[in-house]
């Protein structure tokens, strides 16, 4: 499985809108803070975002896909929307949004070596010892087809499962449990 990343061309300037209600920004990122209200240029008033990326945007519902293009009409802004795959065929039955779609670039499976790299980066995190059996090894390729995204949300799993039992150390068992609690949706 690979992620899906969809991107919605958005124009260089933006446009002011007044509505009741306004987000206060820092600069020119979103931040959704009430205590900074930094503009972005002395004298002007807080500016909308120029880009919007959205992770795990596969778990938004229509609303918020409608909510989404109604901010990309009227605000002129460029959306990247990162999700687990399926996200594009999900947006293809949306033609309001799909329309306004500027590409689709799906990520390709981790190779070894960059499988190898992810493990061990998640087995520091989790102060875990990084030499680890090759069929446990096995195991996490298995479950996750290489998939990065996956194999973090799996890790998350693991540690849950280790801390649980009160392990020090990742078994095939252990990624088997992981593997049962895992949350996949299926697009």
């Amino acid at each position: 499985m690979a992620d899906d990343l969809v991107h919605a061309g958005g124009s260089q300037h933006t446009t002011h809108h007044r509505t009741r209600r306004r987000r206060p920004l820092a600069g020119r990122l979103w931040t959704g803070s009430s205590r900074d209200r930094r503009a972005s240029r002395p004298g002007e008033g807080p500016r909308p975002p120029d880009l919007i990326a959205l992770d795990e945007a596969d778990r938004l519902k229509q609303a918020g896909l409608e909510q989404l293009r109604d901010l990309y009409d009227r605000r002129h802004i460029g959306l990247v929307l990162i999700g687990m795959p399926g996200l594009q065929k999900r947006l293809a039955r949306y033609a309001q949004l799909y329309s306004r779609v500027g590409f689709v670039h799906q990520f390709q499976p981790l190779s070894g070596r960059e499988f190898q790299n992810v493990v061990e980066h998640e087995l520091v995190q989790l102060k875990l010892d990084s030499a680890m059996d090759t069929a446990v090894l096995n195991s996490i390729a298995r479950v996750t087809g290489g998939n990065f995204r996956l194999i973090q949300r799996l890790f998350a799993q693991i540690d849950r499962v280790l801390t649980i039992n009160s392990l020090a150390t990742v078994t095939t068992e252990v990624v088997d449990a992981a593997r049962e609690s895992l949350v996949v949706s299926a697009l």
